[in-house]
């Protein structure tokens, strides 16, 4: 049987948000292999046959160890190269100085070497580029400073591999580069002296998954191992990177890595890591939020820590977040901590203004509902430094690809950045608009994309992308469901529940967070809140009902929904733990909402 009506998860063919619903699809044969195997019932298990797990890789899902998993070093391309020209130059006494990406993963990443090489008795220099004045990554200008600087080896992370101009420069001055880089690269290999990207052509590891933070800890290790063989640890030991994999994780969480194989270990070992809340940065950090020391999750990294730290590259004072992260000096941290919290504080205004007058501009021009493939939209002074912040929240409110653009009308120019979603890869898109001429710079991966484009090529390149997208957008669409874990009621949704399915984590990206569905509800004690959310109750036909929320969804007809109090509704959404008042309860996050008589 083809019709729709058996096919979709509560007959939701259409949701209040455009989207089909669907049971998420489990082999029911490793369903029942996993639960003999581990001893789970019948919800865990098919949880984790519906993310990919079989029985046979059950127990590291659960249980994830380094040694089980940690991939050898020479299976990256370049990575033996690259541990070699860096101890060849610190040996040598040769100036090393490191040149980082202004986000988290590039501070991160940074603070990874500048402490590996503290251990071993040398303090890095950190060279983070202004993103107004330099712009992404190394360019020659930045190689001639650093060369003035006395650099005679610059290590780049979470950039350079895109970099051609510059690293040519670089060779051309005398300046020796090793580049570290997750980033989707063009065919060419840049001049350099080793270059090591699990997304490089010819790379074989099979861990493209990885954030740059990921690959400079592997680099750890294969410095530690080339040390051994130089037997550089006879008067001091040898450096322990395990206790340093907060860091790695903080990177692979902030910039949205697919949690599977050894990223999702290394993610899930090093948030255990971040519980001690040893690194004084980041427990800094922590305080001038006013959260709570405890077993770090997902939610630390991306909400809490991830935004505060970006501040800096974004509206401040670049290096900001690789110093905090790189310091063991407990008074620089909480001093760093507190301007990249006040940073924090004035980009969310920053971003509520733009992504405001993008909306009205989208909107009333109807781009947003007009069959494109992706919304481009720029306007005059938009903060750089948000641009990418506001694509992410408007790819949700659209459930396309956007560009956000921010326009400087003087130079001519714009700086702008994207945010894709599954099936669409915007950054070979933005390549290509590269090799095309439509772009000044170019650059990212398949979920985000970041760009520079002369003012009058942006209606070519808005064309030239919607042309080149719209078949991928077209399936990705039709493949834009909810899907669904479990059916439950209200009274169902429990602290036991919620912990239960927390031992599947942690979640993201090719591990997706369990959703659950609510039928025939009720969304009672409606309230609109500060910022576009909605708050309510959800209850029941039986009157049990469960705290929920619904983020930036006021304006919205799934928000409208809640806000009317209607009745009979079906909805998916998490459950989240709502410790408030030490009530040790749950809170429902609302995903989408069907109503049956809208149908």
């Amino acid at each position: 049987m083809t019709s729709d009506a058996f096919e979709h998860f509560l007959g939701v063919g259409e949701s209040l948000s455009g989207r089909a619903w669907e049971r998420r699809p489990a082999d029911e044969s490793q369903v029942r292999a996993i639960m003999q195997a581990e001893g789970l019932d019948e919800l865990l298990a098919r949880a984790m046959a519906a993310r990919g797990v079989d029985a046979r890789g059950a127990r590291d899902f659960l249980q994830p160890t380094l040694k089980s998993m940690f991939p050898d070093p020479s299976s990256f391309l370049g990575m033996d190269q690259a541990a070699t020209a860096i101890l060849d130059a610190m040996e040598a006494g040769r100036s090393l100085h490191l040149f980082a990406d202004y986000d988290v993963d590039g501070a991160a990443s940074a603070a990874l070497l500048v402490r590996w090489f503290r251990a071993m008795g040398r303090e890095l220099p950190i060279y983070v580029p202004d993103r107004l004045t330099e712009g992404y990554g190394p360019s020659p200008r930045a190689f001639d400073t650093l060369q003035s600087q006395g650099a005679d080896l610059v290590i780049t992370v979470d950039c350079g591999a895109a970099a051609e101009d510059a690293l040519e420069h670089a060779a051309r001055i005398g300046l020796d580069v090793v580049v570290v880089d997750h980033h989707l690269m063009r065919e060419r290999r840049p001049p350099c002296l080793a270059l090591v990207n699990p997304n490089q052509p010819g790379c074989n590891s099979g861990q493209g998954d990885l954030a740059a933070a990921g690959v400079v800890f592997v680099l750890l290790a294969a410095l530690n191992r080339e040390g051994r063989a130089r037997g550089l640890f006879g008067d001091r030991p040898q450096p322990d990177i395990r206790r340093w994999m907060d860091l790695a994780a903080l990177g692979g969480v902030c910039d949205v890595t697919a949690l599977r194989g050894f990223n999702r270990a290394l993610v899930s070992l090093g948030l255990g890591v971040m519980s001690d809340w040893a690194n004084p940065g980041l427990r800094a950090l922590l305080e001038v939020a006013d959260a709570q020391p405890g077993p770090a999750k997902v939610n630390h990294a991306g909400f809490i820590l991830g935004p505060r730290i970006n501040a800096g590259g974004r509206i401040g004072r670049a290096d900001l977040g690789a110093r905090l992260l790189a310091t063991d000096d407990p008074a620089e941290a909480a001093a760093l901590a507190g301007r990249l919290d006040d940073l924090n504080h004035e980009r969310r205004e920053i971003e509520r203004q733009v992504q405001d007058a993008a909306v009205r501009r989208v909107e009333s021009a109807g781009w947003h509902n007009d069959g494109s493939a992706v919304v481009v939209v720029g306007g005059e002074d938009w903060h750089p430094g948000v641009v990418g912040i506001v694509a992410g929240r408007l790819r949700e409110r659209w459930r396309k690809p956007v560009i956000v653009i921010g326009l400087d009308a003087v130079n001519g120019v714009g700086k702008g950045s994207g945010r894709s979603q599954p099936g669409v890869n915007l950054g070979r898109a933005i390549q290509a608009a590269w090799g095309e001429g439509l772009l000044l710079a170019g650059g990212g991966h398949a979920m985000a994309a970041g760009l520079t484009v002369r003012i009058d090529r942006l209606e070519d390149l808005r064309a030239y992308l919607n042309a080149r997208l719209a078949d991928e957008q077209q399936v990705a669409a039709a493949q834009d469901t909810v899907e669904i874990d479990a059916l439950i009621d209200p009274s169902a949704a429990t602290r036991a529940l919620l912990d239960g399915f927390e031992r599947l984590g942690p979640f993201g990206p090719a591990n997706p967070e369990p959703l659950f569905a609510l039928s025939g509800v009720q969304a009672r004690e409606p309230m609109a809140m500060k910022g576009g959310h909605v708050r309510c109750r959800l209850a029941g036909p039986d009157g049990a009902s469960v705290r929920a929320i619904a983020w930036r969804q006021a304006d919205l007809p799934l928000g409208q929904a809640l806000l009317e109090g209607r009745t009979g509704l079906n909805v998916v959404g998490r459950l989240k733990a709502d410790d408030w008042n030490g009530r040790q309860g749950v809170q429902f996050e609302i995903e989408d909402v069907a109503d049956p008589r809208r149908v």
